[in-house]
């Protein structure tokens, strides 16, 4: 019994080993990403397809979804559906942006004054 509750816990123990691995390569691969300069939308993608990856791999060894029936899967399912649907609802409303970028803002043409400096004439007016 002992010989057997040992082999189990020595295959435990080398999946933990090749999920930290597997961590720490998508950790350098996030690193080695960010130091890409890619365009806002595709940086976005392979962000959420690294964090993809590595939050499976964290939810199926270490929480022990792998095991787990059917509901958790369609519950994750949907999880994931509406991530990708608010993800998609941002990008689309981004494109929408009419004008243009200032700093971190964007602002729409037309509907922000720009507020000049008063003249002399406008302050001696009266």
């Amino acid at each position: 019994m002992s010989d057997t509750h040992h082999k189990d816990v020595q295959s435990h123990v080398a999946t933990y080993i090749k999920v930290f691995t597997a961590l720490a390569v998508g950790t350098i691969v996030t690193v080695l990403a960010s130091n890409i300069h890619m365009g806002i939308i595709l940086g976005i993608v392979v962000a959420l397809i690294i964090a993809t990856v590595k939050g499976s791999l964290v939810a199926a060894f270490f929480m022990h979804l792998s095991a787990e029936r059917k509901l958790i899967y369609g519950v994750l399912l949907l999880t994931a559906a509406f991530v990708v649907v608010m993800v998609g609802l941002i990008m689309f409303a981004r494109q929408d942006q009419q004008g243009a970028q200032h700093g971190i803002f964007a602002v729409p043409q037309g509907h922000v004054q720009v507020h000049h400096a008063e003249t002399t004439e406008g302050a001696h007016a009266e």
